[in-house]
C-alpha cells in the first residue's frame, strides 16, 4: 500500500511538471519561424528517445528521396496510464529554421499521424510504456529533400509539444567525402583536426544528361558536423578547384578541436557493477547509481579507445527485451574541484542530453562536497558523453578545459551539402556523408 501511495504521488507531481511544460510549449508554434530548431525534450514524462534508420542501429535519421527508407522512432512514457500522440513534419532551411514551405508542398498524403503503438514495461520499478512508430507511414510521403523537424504532441492537446527530432532527406546527386588530417598551419597542430572536403559530379551520368542543378560553389552550402554536436556545426568556405573537384580546405573553419575519446559507463547489469559504475542501490522504490568521480583530463596524455562517440544504447544483461524490461536508474555524476569556475558552466553532453548545452545538461556546484554534480534519470544501457565547458555569453562548448584536445582522437565528421538556386524556395539536400 505504501509503495502504491508513493507511485501515485510521483505520478501527480510529474503531471504537474508536465502541465508547466505544456504552458511553456503553447507559444512554441509561432517561434518556429525565428529560432534554430534542435532535438529537444519538453516533458519530464518522456525519456529514452531514439530515432534511427529502420534496421540499422545507431544510424542517423536520414532517408534517400524517393526510396523505401523508413525511420524507427522509440520513446518511453513514464506514467501509470498510456496516452496517444500526434506527429507532424516541418520543413526547414539549411540553418534549421522553419522555411516558408506549406505542408502540401513537401508532404503527400496525411499531414498528421498517430502514435498509439506501445508495450508496457515488465517487472520494473519505474513503470512506463514503450512507444514505437515507423516513419513515414504508408499514407505519407516526403516529396522534397532537405531538413525536416519531427514534432510530437499530445493527441488531446495539440498545443503541447512533447519533443522534437531532426530528420534529413537527401537526393545523393553528387559525390563527396572528407579527410581528417593534421592541421597544415597554426600553433595547435597537436590538438586540432583539419577536415578537408571535396565534391564532384557523379561520373556514371551519361554525357548530356540534364542535371536539375548547377554544380557551382555559388549555390552550394557545405556544412560539417563533429559527432552529434550542434553547437560547433559550421559552413565551410570554398577554397578552389582541384582536379575538376570543388575543394573546401586550408581554412580556419576546417579546423576543429580534437577533444578526447568520450567518457562512458555501463548500467546494463543490476547484479554487478560495470564499467565506471561504483554501485547501484534501491532506495524508496527507485534505483540510484553512483559513477566513479570524473577527472580533469586536460593535462593528461592521450589514451585512445573506440566508442559510440557520444551515443547511447539501451541494453540489459539478464532479460530478453531491453525496450520493455530495462529499468530506470538515477545516475549521479560528480567532478571534484577545489573551487567553482566563475566564467562559465560545465555540461554533460551526448545523446543522453540531446547534445544540448542547456539547464538539463548543466552540472551544479556543490559547496559541501567541493564538486560539480549532476543527476540524470536514464534507462539501463551503455552511454558515452563528454564534459564541455561553456563560457558565459558563448554558444559553443570547449573540450580543452576538461577533456583536453588531441589530433589522434577518433571523431566522426558528417558532411551535408545543400543547394539553392536564385528563385528557389527551399534548400535542397544533395549529399549526406
Amino acid at each position: 500500500m505504501q509503495k502504491y501511495k508513493k507511485s501515485t504521488y510521483l505520478c501527480i507531481m510529474k503531471r504537474i511538471l508536465f502541465g508547466i511544460s505544456i504552458i511553456i510549449g503553447i507559444g512554441f508554434g509561432p517561434r518556429l519561424y525565428s529560432q534554430v530548431l534542435t532535438d529537444s525534450n519538453y516533458s519530464t514524462l518522456v525519456s529514452s528517445i531514439t530515432l534511427y534508420r529502420s534496421g540499422i542501429d545507431q544510424e542517423r535519421p536520414t532517408m534517400l528521396l524517393g526510396s523505401n527508407d523508413r525511420l524507427l522512432l522509440r520513446f518511453d512514457w513514464l506514467d501509470e496510464e498510456p496516452t496517444t500522440f500526434r506527429y507532424t513534419f516541418r520543413h526547414c532551411d539549411a540553418e534549421w529554421q522553419a522555411d516558408e514551405m506549406e505542408p502540401y508542398e513537401y508532404l503527400q498524403g496525411f499531414e498528421e499521424g498517430i502514435i498509439d503503438q506501445y508495450d508496457p514495461s515488465i517487472n520494473t520499478l519505474q513503470h512506463y510504456y514503450n512507444y514505437h512508430q515507423y516513419l513515414p507511414t504508408d499514407g505519407t510521403t516526403l516529396q522534397i529533400s532537405g531538413n525536416y523537424l519531427l514534432i510530437v504532441r499530445l493527441d488531446d492537446n495539440p498545443d503541447s509539444i512533447v519533443f522534437t527530432r531532426r530528420i534529413q532527406v537527401t537526393e545523393n546527386l553528387i559525390n563527396g567525402g572528407n579527410e581528417v588530417v593534421r592541421p597544415t598551419s597554426g600553433m595547435r597542430i597537436m590538438q586540432d583536426q583539419e577536415v578537408n572536403v571535396w565534391l564532384a559530379e557523379k561520373p556514371d551520368l551519361e554525357f548530356g544528361t540534364y542535371l536539375p542543378f548547377t554544380f557551382s560553389p555559388t549555390y552550394l552550402k557545405v556544412v560539417l558536423q563533429q559527432n552529434g554536436r550542434t553547437d560547433n556545426m559550421r559552413q565551410l568556405p570554398f577554397s578552389g578547384y582541384c582536379g575538376g573537384q570543388l575543394c573546401y580546405r586550408w581554412k580556419d573553419e576546417n579546423c576543429y578541436a580534437g577533444g578526447n575519446p568520450f567518457r562512458y559507463f555501463d548500467i546494463s547489469n543490476m547484479h554487478a557493477t560495470m564499467y565506471n559504475v561504483l554501485r547501484v542501490e534501491e532506495y524508496g522504490g527507485e534505483l540510484f547509481g553512483m559513477l566513479r568521480p570524473e577527472e580533469d583530463r586536460s593535462g593528461k596524455p592521450y589514451i585512445g579507445h573506440e566508442g559510440l562517440n557520444g551515443g547511447m544504447k539501451v541494453n540489459v544483461w539478464d532479460r530478453n527485451d531491453p525496450n520493455t524490461e530495462a529499468d530506470y536508474i538515477w545516475v549521479n555524476f560528480s567532478l571534484p574541484m577545489a573551487r567553482p569556475m566563475l566564467n562559465g558552466s560545465i555540461h554533460v553532453v551526448g545523446e543522453l542530453t540531446q547534445w544540448q548545452l542547456d539547464s538539463h545538461s548543466e552540472m551544479e556546484w556543490n559547496q559541501q562536497y567541493k564538486a560539480y554534480t549532476k543527476r540524470l534519470l536514464l534507462k539501463q544501457g551503455y552511454y558515452a558523453y563528454q564534459l564541455l565547458f561553456k563560457p558565459y555569453g558563448e554558444q559553443q562548448g570547449l573540450t580543452a578545459t576538461l577533456e583536453g584536445d588531441h589530433v589522434e582522437t577518433p571523431n566522426t565528421y558528417h558532411l551535408y551539402v545543400y543547394y539553392r538556386f536564385p528563385g528557389d524556395r527551399y534548400d535542397r539536400l544533395l549529399l549526406v556523408r
